[in-house]
């Protein structure tokens, strides 16, 4: 991520932060402007380059009370209806194509010794991102600045492992999730380190689709485990493969969004832009 960049993610961040702080006041453009020292015209084009859509449609997919609405069965939302119609162009939902292969019980107990790590670092709508992949696939991906502790973060993962720099076809695909029109993207292969319960639970946040949010206690009646959402909660917790697998997509049953590993206002960020986009591609059809 460039500079420049990475200074406007920085100020799209804080303006987030201020809406989702003043929901209740609903402040408008001038106000969330001013807050980060940008002229409202400028502040108005930064927003809808980088989200796609203004930041007044942004402040109402980002709301507490639409993330309420989101969990309420007994009237479909705008994105419900688009998806189960088909009329989103991104109806062909990562989601669907994402492929979880667990380790085997020795890669798993010995720290990963036989494994070949390659890993490389970029840039992505929600800050400097690591990629790391084995010969299988994904096995880390997460959100960190400090290229120095991103790879402490992710050798600590596998304490026995080789490691090398390097961007593979593996994590060429997998980062193109951010760029990409997704209807167009490849399978994209994880090899994750994790406990069989873990691995379901992972497997089930990738029903959830982009636009949509579930909560821990959905989540453990998905699975079969009705009374064990802390334990849910604990296994969304530990996801090694930031936004691929949709650990943002969850938040409490009371609408409120929760906590998330990579902090709560890039998981914020990350909702208003997944809603954004699933509008903007019903508005265009």
């Amino acid at each position: 991520m460039s500079t420049q960049n990475q200074i406007d993610y920085e100020r799209i961040a804080k303006a987030i932060d201020y809406i989702r702080s003043n929901f209740r006041l609903q402040p408008g453009l001038e106000e969330v402007a001013e807050e980060i020292s940008l002229s409202p015209a400028h502040f108005q084009k930064m927003f809808s380059d980088w989200a796609g859509t203004s930041p007044k449609k942004f402040l109402q997919f980002i709301s507490l009370e639409h993330a309420k609405s989101l969990l309420k069965e007994e009237k479909a939302s705008l994105f419900d209806t688009a998806y189960e119609t088909g009329l989103s162009s991104t109806s062909r939902l990562h989601d669907l194509f994402v492929k979880i292969e667990g380790m085997s019980p020795a890669e798993y107990k010995n720290g990963g010794k036989s494994l070949r790590i390659s890993y490389s670092f970029s840039g992505s709508p929600f800050g400097n991102v690591i990629a790391a992949s084995t010969e299988k696939g994904i096995c880390y991906l997460a959100f960190e600045n400090d290229k120095t502790k991103a790879l402490g973060d992710l050798q600590a993962k596998f304490p026995n492992a080789s490691f090398f720099e390097k961007q593979d076809d593996f994590q060429k695909n997998a980062l193109s999730i951010f760029s990409k029109d997704w209807s167009e993207l490849k399978t994209i292969k994880l090899h994750l380190k994790g406990t069989d319960f873990q691995l379901k639970v992972w497997e089930s946040l990738l029903t959830i689709p982009m636009g949509k949010l579930s909560t821990y206690g959905q989540l453990a009646g998905q699975i079969g485990h009705t009374k064990a959402s802390r334990a849910v909660g604990t296994a969304i917790g530990s996801n090694p493969v930031a936004f691929l697998i949709p650990c943002h997509r969850v938040i409490q049953s009371s609408g409120k969004i929760g906590g998330y590993m990579w902090g709560t206002e890039r998981k914020q960020l990350m909702i208003g832009w997944e809603s954004s986009r699933v509008y903007a591609d019903f508005k265009h059809k």
